[in-house]
């Protein structure tokens, strides 16, 4: 799953998509994106990312994956079951993960959504009229009290706010 990223400078929304979309605008407005702001729109927490990477050329040898290796603790019988797992413990478990995953991302969860938009909202309208109850509005998923607290902020920012919470006030 790729994550999608939107970027605003001060009340005014620039880009939404992919990382390598997002870093294509940013780059095409030289300097000026100096004063951007970046948000990852499945957390709706403010990211950063390097403007000058580009991809390097793939070395050789296995890639890196990012794999780390923590504790997990499992009944006997769950060990029994992945020990008897053709792939191994490692990659049953991981697919298991994957497929869990997967599942999860087709319905967006109420609270994951909330989050989302408090986060945002906290950086981009949290010093502004109405964002106390925007967010009472938006955990008690009331949605005609949270356009009423929202109705005098920019267009850009309570649109993306709105459209972070939509899976929780459609719950």
């Amino acid at each position: 799953m790729d994550r999608t990223l939107t970027a605003f400078s001060g009340d005014y929304w620039i880009a939404t998509g992919d990382e390598d979309e997002v870093r294509a605008a940013l780059r095409a407005m030289g300097d000026d994106a100096q004063n951007i702001l970046l948000f990852d729109d499945r957390s709706g927490r403010q990211v950063d990312i390097d403007l000058q990477a580009d991809v390097a050329p793939r070395g050789r040898g296995r890639p890196k994956m990012g794999v780390q290796a923590r504790e997990i603790t499992l009944l006997p019988r769950h060990w029994d079951w992945l020990a008897a797992q053709p792939r191994g413990a490692s990659a049953t478990l991981r697919q298991l993960v994957e497929d869990a995953v997967k599942a999860s991302a087709d319905k967006p969860s109420p609270r994951a959504a909330m989050d989302a938009a408090y986060h945002f909202l906290t950086a981009m309208a949290g010093d502004r009229p109405g964002y106390e109850a925007a967010i009472r509005a938006l955990y008690a998923r009331d949605r005609a009290a949270f356009d009423a607290a929202a109705e005098g902020w920019p267009g850009a920012i309570r649109a993306h706010g709105l459209a972070l919470a939509e899976p929780a006030f459609s719950a």
